[in-house]
């Protein structure tokens, strides 16, 4: 990598980390703020949900314009102010209203990941995908807990409205330092039309990483973001003792995603760390609701860590191994919007079995979907290995 694509390299990873900062730091106490201004819990469920539902929607087109633009840094500065608008319409208008319309344009922004990653990836060779996919997850793994450890120890103190002024300020440096990246608009623009870029999402390889990343993070998303928070607060943990626990699941998933990008994964085939770690979140998803100590459910937090540092890097580098360049931006946002389907449905779903069966019954069925999950990556990487062989002999 030449030195010019490194400091790039090294800018993008800093626009990540302010990025997910602001996305993320107001997350842990959001529903608390909201149903002690006494919102139905239906309207905070419809706010929540807007921010997921509205990735869902805007991924794949987002997906589409970067390919059809190859401008990257266009999507990153506007990713990043509208991170940080979201916070400033929150401050504005502290009500529902204003919390969902800041959603809304956090799910919008969030929609531009895509191209953080593309960008990034770029300035790597084929063979380091995986460690560049790795090393922006670790970004934007240490963003997400930087958020979540500054509203542990300072939301009692200083409320809601300051530590979306924090957040305010940090998607306004990531959108400032964003205007230093290099254009990424090529001389001449690659002629493909809009059919042609969405024949990518018939590519079986995609397909398969896409619904794996669909249920880690839709398990994610209903245990360590959600329902594992809920069975720690039954346990009589403190709102302190809580946040120390998203922030334990944090640190692990900065931890493994920083050992991910060095020779530590050679230790295991890709395909073996892939249904190794959805093994472990099936057991961890069974473990968490039979826990009787906070502290055990708080050790457990570093299984998810695995999944998100280690299993969610080889999942999407996997995705893109056989997708053309021209049509990557298309292959991500198709990527991602399949896995926030997990992000929108499984809370929806958990929630519902908690509701009318038990909180045990919810956890089953995710520990259910990483078995099944597990099943299929393995078969999966029996037959390709089979494939393998079959050509090594003739």
């Amino acid at each position: 990598m030449q030195t010019v694509q490194k400091s790039q390299a090294s800018l993008v990873l800093w626009i990540v980390a302010f990025f997910w900062f602001a996305q993320y730091v107001y997350v842990p106490y959001q529903t608390t703020y909201l149903l002690l201004a006494h919102i139905s819990s239906n309207l905070v469920g419809a706010i929540i949900g807007a921010y997921g539902i509205s990735q869902l929607l805007l991924r794949l087109p987002v997906g589409v314009l970067a390919d059809l633009s190859s401008n990257h840094k266009f999507f990153i500065i506007l990713g990043a102010f509208l991170a940080g608008a979201a916070s400033f319409i929150r401050i504005l208008l502290p009500d529902e209203v204003g919390f969902l319309v800041a959603n809304i344009l956090s799910g919008t922004a969030s929609a531009t990941w895509i191209s953080f990653m593309i960008l990034y990836m770029s300035f790597f060779k084929k063979a380091d995908q995986t460690r560049a996919t790795s090393k922006i997850i670790m970004a934007n793994n240490t963003g997400m807990l930087l958020g979540f450890v500054t509203s542990t120890f300072l939301y009692d103190i200083v409320g809601m409205m300051v530590i979306c002024a924090f957040s305010l300020g940090a998607g306004l440096i990531a959108c400032l330092l964003s205007f230093f990246l290099q254009t990424t608009k090529p001389e001449k623009r690659p002629n493909i039309r809009v059919i042609e870029l969405l024949q990518v999402i018939k590519d079986k390889n995609l397909l398969l990483y896409s619904c794996l990343a669909l249920v880690q993070q839709g398990v994610q998303m209903s245990t360590t973001m959600s329902f594992t928070n809920q069975i720690i607060k039954e346990l009589g943990a403190t709102n302190m003792e809580i946040g120390f626990s998203s922030i334990i699941y944090m640190l692990s998933a900065v931890f493994f995603a920083k050992l991910a990008s060095t020779k530590f994964l050679e230790l295991l085939t890709k395909k073996q760390w892939i249904y190794s770690s959805f093994l472990l979140l099936g057991i961890y998803c069974l473990l968490v609701p039979q826990s009787s100590s906070i502290l055990i459910v708080c050790l457990l937090q570093l299984i998810p860590g695995v999944g998100t540092g280690i299993l969610f890097s080889l999942i999407t580098s996997e995705a893109l191994q056989s997708v053309p360049m021209q049509k990557r931006s298309t292959a991500m946002g198709f990527f991602q919007a399949v896995y926030a389907v997990g992000m929108t449905a499984f809370p929806i779903i958990s929630g519902s079995i908690y509701e009318h069966l038990s909180m045990k019954a919810a956890f089953i069925f995710l520990a259910g979907t990483c078995f099944t999950a597990f099943f299929i990556s393995l078969v999966s990487a029996r037959k390709e290995k089979r494939i393998l062989r079959k050509r090594n002999v003739s």
